[in-house]
């Protein structure tokens, strides 16, 4: 590993080889794929911003994907920040435009949908099983605790929207930001090639977009739904719902309905279905807190 005082380059890390975005292209940019242009950036702010800037302004086509090896300013739900070191992970955003062919109202399923693709992509791809905290996070298990390898923030730009996915690949115990953060190398992933998982991902996130988009934005036609309740840590644990304005809701978490919502069973026999908010799982299969 690199002195932290040497100058850094590309091959500052050899354990962590830059991206070969002509070898990404090659395997991606196919004659009747979803995607139509993909970027490789040695270091920006934030992927999502930059995607989001280009669709106010127009110029940008669905299928855009642009790749950070490192983001500086890199945003995460209810703006929090999210940094790592230099090619340790993946973080990219793609440009989508679900188009009139779906209503705007089912457009909330598309970061879930993400979610669903990360997720299938990676345990083929890394060998690791990874689960989805509703709404938007990435769970693997490291000594056998949960942690979030993952995240997964979507925003309305111009006439589409913007998916923004970030995934810690190779960090060390020592680079974690967090005791609750994890990465597929500490999970015992069998790959962490990140143009493997890259391509991997992709191909999962556009075989799940065409489903979801073939049905209209039906997420229970086109099996997304199920799918994505299939792979939910959340459902069937007890948990708080920490939801915008300070309030905040416990209850039992009973199924993800049609238009992404977690459904929690309380105390009182209600059914309250949340759309918004930071959840905390109190107490599970797994057990503790996450």
């Amino acid at each position: 590993m690199t002195p932290p005082d040497a100058p850094h380059n590309r091959w500052s890390d050899l354990d962590r080889p830059p991206l070969n975005v002509t070898a990404l292209r090659r395997g991606l940019l196919r004659p009747g794929s979803l995607w139509s242009e993909l970027e490789v950036v040695e270091t920006t702010g934030s992927t999502n911003s930059d995607l989001a800037e280009r669709a106010r302004s127009g110029d940008l086509a669905e299928g855009t994907v642009l790749v950070a090896e490192e983001q500086t300013a890199g945003r995460g739900r209810l703006e929090r920040s999210w940094t790592a070191p230099p090619r340790s992970g993946l973080f990219f955003s793609v440009y989508l435009e679900p188009g009139d062919g779906v209503p705007v109202e089912r457009w909330g399923w598309v970061p879930l949908l993400a979610g669903v693709a990360a997720a299938t992509g990676l345990a083929k791809s890394a060998g690791v099983d990874t689960a989805l905290k509703w709404p938007n996070d990435l769970l693997v298990t490291v000594e056998g605790e949960e942690r979030k390898t993952g995240g997964i923030l979507g925003e309305f730009a111009g006439g589409g929207i913007v998916v923004g996915l970030g995934i810690n690949v190779s960090l060390r115990a020592d680079e974690l930001p967090a005791p609750t953060a994890g990465s597929l190398a500490l999970a015992g992933a069998v790959s962490t090639d990140r143009e493997t998982l890259l391509r991997a991902v992709l191909r999962s996130l556009e075989h799940w977009y065409g489903e979801w988009k073939g049905a209209g934005g039906d997420a229970a036609a086109s099996g997304l739904q199920a799918a994505y309740a299939a792979g939910c840590a959340t459902l069937d644990r007890t948990v708080r719902a920490e939801l915008p304005g300070g309030n905040s809701l416990v209850g039992q978490a009973v199924a993800i309905d049609g238009d992404g919502r977690l459904v929690l069973s309380t105390d009182d026999g209600l059914q309250q279905p949340v759309s918004a908010g930071d959840i905390v799982h109190l107490r599970g299969a797994a057990g503790g807190l996450t």
